[in-house]
């Protein structure tokens, strides 16, 4: 037998190919970086080691279904899950205050929060791919406006001379915008957290 080390891609294959042992390698391998990530969020032993069981659970059948696309990131893509799995956990867990949309309240003010732990960090960044793509789903004009407005912090004026409209009707898109936003949050049931 060499001595050379197997790489990732080649015991990924390999366990698609019917040789279980290769994933056994694999989970030997990572196990600590995967682990530790877990338990540097969740600060429970048996709740991380759930957490990792259930993320090669996951692994394995993505492998089994044949969805797992080879791009010698084997690592960075279960690291992904892991972290979906943590967050999942914490939604599901209730640990985190709701928001019901309703009154004056503002989504992008769940992204203010600046003295983040590590369980914040992560739900901040979940918070905010989902609020991006809660963005996409908006007519074009109306995101135009949004992204002006929170993400370049420029005012109604500028919007205005930018894309060539009325103060008016950078405002009422602005509106329409917020207002369609809790609407696809709504029919989506989608919970965003501070």
């Amino acid at each position: 037998m060499q001595n050379e080390i197997i790489s990732d891609a080649t015991l990924v294959s390999n366990y698609i190919k019917g040789d279980e042992g290769a994933l056994e390698t694999l989970i030997i391998r990572h196990k600590q970086k995967i682990y530790s990530f877990i338990y540097s969020k969740v600060y429970d032993r048996d709740l991380a080691e759930d957490i990792f069981q259930d993320t090669f659970i996951k692994v394995i059948r993505t492998l089994k279904r044949g969805a797992y696309n080879e791009e010698g990131k084997f690592l960075p893509w279960v690291m992904r899950i892991s972290h979906n799995l943590v967050i999942d956990y914490f939604r599901k867990n209730n640990r985190m205050p709701k928001f019901d949309n309703a009154g004056e309240f503002s989504i992008f003010s769940v992204l203010s929060d600046t003295s983040l732990n590590a369980e914040k960090s992560i739900i901040k960044e979940q918070v905010e791919n989902d609020v991006r793509r809660l963005v996409d789903e908006l007519p074009e004009d109306q995101k135009e406006v949004l992204l002006m407005r929170i993400y370049n912090d420029m005012s109604f004026k500028e919007i205005s001379d930018r894309t060539g409209v009325s103060i008016n009707t950078a405002l009422g898109r602005m509106r329409y915008a917020l207002i369609n936003l809790r609407k696809i949050i709504d029919k989506h049931n989608i919970v965003l957290t501070n």
